[in-house]
């Protein structure tokens, strides 16, 4: 199986970003953490990201917040899907870093999930790869099965709770 990488733009990002790395576990998708930024370490930055195919990557995860160039430099020293992570901080509530991560230049695709959304980015990932993994696409049919059922049950409680009125 593939890996994911998650790379965050400084280690302030964690709080938001573990819970990517969670989600990440429960599917049993193998992945590495590390810091980089696109400012103050731009050539570690692109050499992780060019060589990431060649090291068992799949899919790399980007969070960034206020200026959130990373998602970008990672996407531009790669072919591999990269996803971002606008992360809320500074006076503007996250709107910056969504922007940054989003307004990408023709030909350097970020998917980009919702400011501090870290469980969906490794949702994404998790169904990127699992295009070529029967067994990971299985797991995702059985959490979507049990999402369903979830909504269902509670519905069924406040349908109760309705009628008891």
């Amino acid at each position: 199986m593939k890996k994911v990488a998650v790379i965050m733009g400084s280690d302030s990002d964690w709080g938001v970003v573990k819970g990517a790395v969670s989600t990440l576990k429960q599917y049993g998708v193998p992945c590495e953490v590390h810091v980089m930024s696109a400012h103050r370490t731009p050539e570690a930055a692109h050499n992780f990201a060019a060589s990431a195919k060649e090291n068992g990557f799949g899919v790399i995860i980007a969070a960034a917040g206020m200026a959130a160039h990373l998602a970008g430099v990672l996407a531009a020293a790669t072919t591999l899907p990269v996803i971002g992570i606008p992360i809320s901080s500074g006076g503007l509530g996250g709107m910056d870093a969504l922007l940054a991560t989003v307004q990408m230049p023709s030909g350097i695709p970020v998917a980009t999930v919702a400011v501090n959304g870290a469980a969906n980015a490794a949702n994404l990932a998790v169904q990127m790869l699992a295009l070529s993994d029967e067994g990971l696409a299985a797991k995702l049919e059985a959490k979507k099965e049990e999402m369903k059922a979830g909504v269902a049950k509670k519905d069924e409680k406040l349908q109760a709770e309705v009628a008891a009125l």
